[in-house]
């Protein structure tokens, strides 16, 4: 499972890079200001949408129901199924985006409602609806990848994001040389975006077309039952893109605020992104084998491993981005049309938002416990109970705090998810940590606590330039890799796990 796990979250990784390079050339070209709330509005949307279905979303649904159809019928059978859903998933997507782009003003509306009688309402339709060719594509890709991970081939589904990024940031490069005005580069990237997504499905067209034959739409009650189980776990699976939603209808009434939220949860979404989205990859097919067997070692060797990869990944990078907000905002964003004065409100928020982190990471951990057992309503009630209590907290709190306050609220409606699984896992399954789990879990949180205290401690030491440079980014990542390099220490000096240990987990290969 960690083998797994490495190859999606490295893949991850990689796509969080080059989405903060995105970022960074956003940010240059549209600043913090209308346009670049109208864009980045009409882009959370494309972006909610595309990780509903994409990021470990429709593995929800899918993966179990492959995998039962597999070993019960065959090869033949499932391959039949896998092309009905492939079909059936296009259809509903491309009849999807017809509906929404016609009904693209009250959507916006809806999302954003501060917009209403401005001219940005229309600018982020008009965005958002460049954008929309993009979900034609996010179906099938969705389908194919949730296939490749059903099968355990990680790496093709984990690097494949990468297209995305990098048709961007080459449109972007070449409109940041030009010193293109705002308005028109906002337009030219949104209709770049749809581009991106026919490269993605074009290249896992390539190696996972065989997979999912012959290729129908269908709605028989087969196939209604799957989507009716299908849909409450994409829901659930994307709990974080919903509470950022819920965090943006509220911005919107605030100028700029949706632009600071946007640029703090994009440096959220990194570790997010290598501990969430490899979590709900690997952990799903990993999960329904253990359930599928009936095996209780089974089932508590694949929740203890996960709440361990769970916390030891994301309490260091929680206290990291805390002690860090300031100095990681300017060397990211602070260029161009983005002020000193954005970084500070951006790195506020950033500090309020990353308390989300551990909730947002432990929601991953605990999902899949109940999509083995094909029970994805139980994960979107919580969901849904989550956005609710979100919205009341960010506007209760926004009204006091501003763009803070908001993320503050954010961060309360993901623990509200947490503890919800928590509470209806415990009292329906029952959650099985073995021993060993026991005893490193806490020895993890002292770790990660004994790394945030050496980082407070060293970053007063660099530089407090307001200007960004070579000396100030350089000092930066030298500080964040002696951080990383003392959290190892500290992991093994607490006995957790040494290198050794790693480097073996990372050589072991599942049985054939």
């Amino acid at each position: 499972m960690f083998r797994s796990f490495l190859t999606v979250s490295s893949g991850t990784l990689a796509s969080r890079l080059l989405g903060f390079a995105r970022d960074s050339v956003i940010a240059a070209l549209l600043g913090a200001g209308p346009v670049a709330d109208a864009f980045l509005a009409a882009f959370q949307l494309v972006n909610v949408v595309r990780r509903l279905l994409a990021e470990g979303g429709l593995n929800a649904a899918l993966v179990p129901a492959w995998l039962k159809m597999r070993d019960a019928d065959g090869a033949a059978a499932a391959t039949a199924f896998a092309g009905r859903v492939l079909g059936t998933v296009s259809a509903a997507v491309i009849a999807a985006a017809l509906v929404i782009g016609a009904l693209m003003p009250l959507v916006i509306a809806a999302i954003a409602p501060g917009f209403v009688g401005r001219d940005t309402l229309q600018f982020a339709v008009d965005n958002a609806r460049l954008m929309l060719p993009y979900l034609a594509f996010a179906g099938p890709v969705t389908v194919m990848m949730a296939l490749l991970n059903a099968q355990g081939r990680f790496a093709l589904t984990a690097f494949s994001p990468l297209l995305f990024n990098i048709a961007l940031i080459s449109v972007m490069a070449v409109l940041l040389v030009r010193q293109q005005e705002p308005v028109q580069a906002a337009l030219v990237m949104a209709a770049t975006i749809g581009v991106a997504g026919f490269l993605q499905l074009s290249m896992l067209a390539l190696r996972g077309a065989k997979l999912a034959s012959p290729l129908r739409a269908s709605f028989d009650p087969e196939m209604r039952g799957f989507l009716g189980r299908a849909v409450p776990g994409m829901v659930a699976s994307s709990a974080p893109q919903w509470l950022m939603v819920a965090g943006a209808v509220i911005a919107s009434t605030s100028p700029s605020a949706v632009s600071w939220l946007y640029f703090a949860n994009r440096l959220l979404e990194l570790p997010l992104g290598i501990v969430g989205v490899a979590m709900g990859t690997v952990l799903i097919p990993e999960m329904t084998r253990a359930v599928r067997s009936g095996e209780h070692a089974a089932i508590a060797h694949a929740e203890s491993r996960a709440l361990e990869l769970a916390a030891g990944l994301a309490l260091p990078a929680t206290l990291g981005l805390m002690v860090l907000s300031g100095p990681i905002v300017r060397m990211l964003f602070e260029h161009g049309a983005f002020t000193a004065e954005d970084s500070a409100a951006t790195a506020q928020a950033l500090i309020w938002l990353t308390l989300a982190l551990p909730a947002h990471v432990l929601v991953k951990a605990l999902s899949p416990a109940f999509f083995a057992r094909e029970d994805t309503l139980t994960p979107l009630f919580a969901t849904l109970k989550a956005v609710v209590v979100a919205i009341a907290a960010a506007f209760l709190l926004g009204h006091v705090f501003g763009a803070s306050g908001i993320a503050a609220g954010i961060a309360l409606g993901a623990w509200s998810n947490a503890l919800a699984l928590i509470r209806k896992g415990a009292a329906t399954f029952g959650f099985s940590i073995d021993a060993e789990a026991r005893r490193r879990l806490p020895r993890i949180l002292g770790a990660a606590l004994a790394m945030g205290v050496l980082l407070w401690l060293a970053e007063g030491a660099l530089p407090a330039s307001g200007r960004h440079g070579f000396v100030q980014a350089a000092s930066l990542l030298v500080l964040i890799a002696a951080g990383s390099a003392a959290y190892g220490l500290f992991l093994q000096a607490f006995g957790v796990t040494g290198w050794r240990d790693a480097v073996n987990a990372i050589r072991q290969r599942r049985p054939a």
